[in-house]
């Protein structure tokens, strides 16, 4: 039984400007409590949740909202001073749909972010992301920059440490293989982070990090703070999974109970 969901855009208190991640985990664990579920299953209940009349712009709006609240969560609870800007990484896919959606939320609530696509296409694959891509424009907090090779990307590991947080918006749940130029820079871009001893939050999993097993590709992001939607995913509760993902958290996004058969 999927419990009554108040969704991200209807949550007052995530827009509590004292939000940290204690009492974020604390307000979805009725979400994180649910039962695990693999990639597949989701891939299935998003599907059915479009069919059943839920777009799917729905869908990624209430995740970047839900992700833009654990970015401030994040923010809130690090020890570290930062004056720096939120540095996003957004992969060609929805994963990236859900970044774009997070960075408006953010800059509309006044946090200044890169927003990095990582594609060598100057535009996202779908036309949801690419909607959320355009959107950023309107923003002078935001700066979209395209990064179509490896090299691109890796100019930013150049002052990385001056970063306030970076957000994994690389790739979602169909990951397979080693990773590939520029998403593998983009990745190493999260490691330097990490070292600099800047937060990293990741959508849904960690890049490269299999949501059904928990088995990482190479390279694989090391995230402090994991936003996963709908359910757990059985790869983020395993033991590599949780050493991968850091904080585990699970928001809603609005799908219904009678599209989540899985």
């Amino acid at each position: 039984m999927i419990a009554e969901e108040l969704l991200p855009t209807d949550d007052l208190a995530l827009l509590d400007s004292a939000l940290d991640l204690d009492t974020l985990a604390a307000h979805w664990a009725p979400y994180g409590a649910r039962r695990p579920m693999t990639a597949e299953q989701m891939r299935g209940a998003d599907r059915r949740a479009q069919r059943f009349g839920v777009p799917g712009r729905d869908l990624m709006e209430q995740a970047g909202f839900a992700v833009a609240a654990a970015a401030r969560a994040t923010l809130n609870s690090v020890e570290r001073a930062s004056s720096g800007r939120v540095l996003v990484l957004a992969g060609p896919g929805n994963n990236g749909g859900d970044a774009f959606v997070a960075a408006r939320h953010l800059a509309r609530g006044g946090v200044s972010c890169v927003v990095m696509l990582v594609s060598a296409n100057d535009q996202p694959k779908t036309a949801d992301a690419r909607a959320n891509w355009d959107a950023l424009a309107e923003f002078d907090s935001v700066e979209r920059v395209h990064s179509p090779s490896g090299r691109d990307v890796l100019l930013f590991l150049n002052g990385i440490e001056r970063a306030a947080l970076v957000i994994d918006g690389l790739l979602g749940t169909g990951v397979s293989g080693r990773l590939r130029e520029p998403i593998s820079q983009a990745v190493d871009v999260c490691v330097g982070a990490r070292r600099a001893g800047v937060p990293v939050l990741a959508i849904d999993t960690p890049t490269a990090l299999d949501l059904s097993s928990g088995a990482p590709s190479e390279p694989n992001v090391l995230a402090n703070v994991t936003v996963t939607f709908h359910r757990p995913k059985q790869g983020l509760i395993t033991k590599h999974g949780r050493a991968y993902a850091g904080r585990l958290l699970v928001a809603p996004i609005g799908i219904p109970q009678v599209a989540d058969v899985g």
